[in-house]
């Protein structure tokens, strides 16, 4: 007759957890069979009443449902009547998991009251440690193809899609996206540019709902609805992508090219 075969790590694992052995005596397993000598145990002059287990504490740190928080950002965003409002209703939303591991909001950069407006996708480890939107080499490159049609950051605006870092700069889930879009709607309608620029595939998906590409959509003009007026839009490759596969910055340097045109078309601001 053949010998049961030894149970696996898993399922000694479902036996000690159905035991009720579910945490550990010492960071290191003690082989009781090569102790020599065992201590006697202390003798104890009365027995001693087990403490109860205590009772769990409801952590505070976790996001609600993705559905709810979408819900609850639906609802949050349109109360900002400012830039600093919708800061500061992004500051105590909770519903992104993805502020609990980041190490600061990334708002925005540059001229609030600007007549272009460039989104990217998410923060990186740079942006996270100063909170502000591209800086690094990604955020060097965007400088000079700003510079190369007379922009700087006192004459455009910068923002994210998502404004806190993912971890590991990881692409952002559909629900952080979901989650994040209406705040990064309303910092559109806030600023209230004359031209929008979209920075990458993800950005250009979840702001101009494009279904293709960013080869396919750039280089192409798109209508924007700020809430108040209808704008042009525009796709661009980022800047990261561009320093991956700089084959692309002649493609970059015609997009540039059109916006520098569309800005220079403008009518003069009527002054408050």
């Amino acid at each position: 007759m053949m010998s049961e075969r030894p149970p696996t790590q898993h399922e000694l694992l479902a036996f000690y957890l159905e035991a009720g052995v579910d945490c550990a005596l010492a960071e290191e397993p003690v082989n009781r069979l090569s102790e020599t000598e065992a201590e006697p145990a202390p003798m104890r002059a009365t027995p001693v009443r087990e403490r109860p287990a205590p009772l769990p504490v409801p952590r505070t740190d976790v996001a609600p449902a993705p559905d709810v928080a979408i819900e609850s950002a639906r609802e949050l965003a349109p109360q900002a009547k400012t830039l600093d409002e919708l800061r500061g209703l992004l500051e105590v939303f909770d519903g992104c998991a993805l502020k609990m591991t980041a190490t600061r909001l990334v708002f925005g950069d540059g001229n609030p009251q600007a007549r272009v407006m460039f989104v990217g996708e998410a923060p990186g480890r740079d942006e996270d440690l100063q909170g502000i939107p591209f800086i690094g080499r990604s955020g060097k490159l965007l400088d000079l193809m700003l510079a190369s049609i007379g922009l700087d950051r006192t004459s455009a605006y910068i923002a994210n899609v998502i404004p806190w870092r993912p971890p590991g700069n990881r692409e952002p889930s559909p629900h952080e996206t979901q989650m994040c879009l209406p705040f990064i709607r309303r910092q559109i309608e806030l600023v209230d540019p004359d031209v929008l620029v979209c920075l990458g595939k993800p950005s250009s998906q979840a702001v101009l709902e494009l279904k293709d590409g960013i080869v396919k959509s750039r280089g192409r003009w798109f209508d924007y609805n700020t809430g108040t007026r209808m704008i042009r839009a525009m796709a661009t490759f980022h800047p990261a992508y561009l320093l991956r596969q700089p084959i692309y910055k002649r493609m970059t340097w015609k997009d540039l090219r059109m916006i520098r045109r569309a800005l220079a078309a403008l009518p003069p601001r009527e002054s408050a």
